[in-house]
């Protein structure tokens, strides 16, 4: 025997029945009418709890329905909170989903690109003007995508891990390939492009060396290198004659300059970058140790 009246037994709703009608008085001048209906109360008072308890667990077993009862109430999670399994699911497929978006479709493009740009470059035994035009259009291509797909990337949020990979690649093959061509065909003399080659392959893994410390940011100097190193490479490019075959040694010269001069930066950069890395986890570590 739990100690419940007889008059809650029909659950909080007979309980309050029973307690108004001992509070109006049907037992007149008695004090069993008042101790009936303190014991209806009480009784009301702990059936309510269990009642709720009950409607809870019923709400629980038949899938979280919250609101009104409709069908598009029904919250999506498991009994610990967690969310469900189809929904980790949904947003999987989001997340490959957004590989495909303007950004990385314009670094595919350039990736494309980069065995066109051969193929054109060393048609017809490579001195062809037709076909170098042809190369020199498709390596314009590829560096005017590389101004705009990292752009939109930041500014529209479709940063993907493939893009962080493929867009250094891109960038370095139809460059390097360029170089090369020129260089085979005598155009080029090798040195030079040994030079911005290691300079720009050497940069590179020295950002995945201290990467654990921060990140080296693209400076206006490295900005401008890039810009004149296109400029350069497309002039040597086209079959250019007379003074523009002069101008063309001049561009290609400032960007030496400004390859070695960044990269040497991009050096200090790393150094700086290492040893402040360094100094912040030892200080973090004897915080720990006090």
């Amino acid at each position: 025997m739990t100690g419940v009246p007889a008059s809650a037994a029909g659950g909080p709703s007979g309980a309050r029945r029973a307690a108004a009608g001992a509070a109006s008085g049907q037992v007149p001048g008695s004090s069993m009418g008042r101790s009936a209906a303190r014991s209806a109360e009480g009784g009301a008072a702990g059936a309510a709890p269990d009642a709720r308890q009950g409607a809870a667990a019923g709400a629980g077993d038949s899938g979280a329905a919250v609101g009104d009862g409709s069908e598009s109430a029904v919250v999506d999670t498991q009994d610990d909170g967690k969310p469900a399994r189809g929904g980790k699911l949904a947003a999987a497929a989001v997340n490959q989903a957004s590989v495909w978006n303007v950004a990385n479709l314009l670094t595919m493009l350039r990736l494309i690109l980069v065995p066109a740009f051969v193929a054109l470059m060393l048609a017809d035994g490579g001195y062809d003007p037709a076909w170098r035009s042809l190369a020199w259009a498709a390596f314009a291509i590829a560096m005017i995508t590389d101004l705009f797909d990292g752009h939109l990337a930041r500014t529209y949020n479709l940063v993907t891990d493939f893009g962080k990979i493929a867009d250094p690649i891109a960038d370095k093959a139809i460059m390097g390939a360029a170089l090369i061509c020129l260089s085979a065909l005598g155009d080029l003399p090798w040195w030079v492009t040994g030079v911005i080659l290691g300079r720009e392959l050497g940069i590179t893994l020295l950002r995945f060396l201290v990467i654990r410390y921060g990140v080296i940011p693209a400076s206006r100097g490295g900005k401008l290198k890039t810009l004149t190193q296109g400029v350069a490479v497309g002039m040597y490019v086209l079959a250019l004659t007379g003074w523009l075959a002069t101008l063309r040694f001049w561009v290609m010269a400032a960007a030496v300059v400004l390859t070695v001069v960044t990269g040497l930066d991009y050096v200090k950069q790393a150094i700086v970058l290492r040893r402040q890395g360094i100094a912040e986890r030892k200080a973090a570590l004897e915080e720990k140790e006090a």
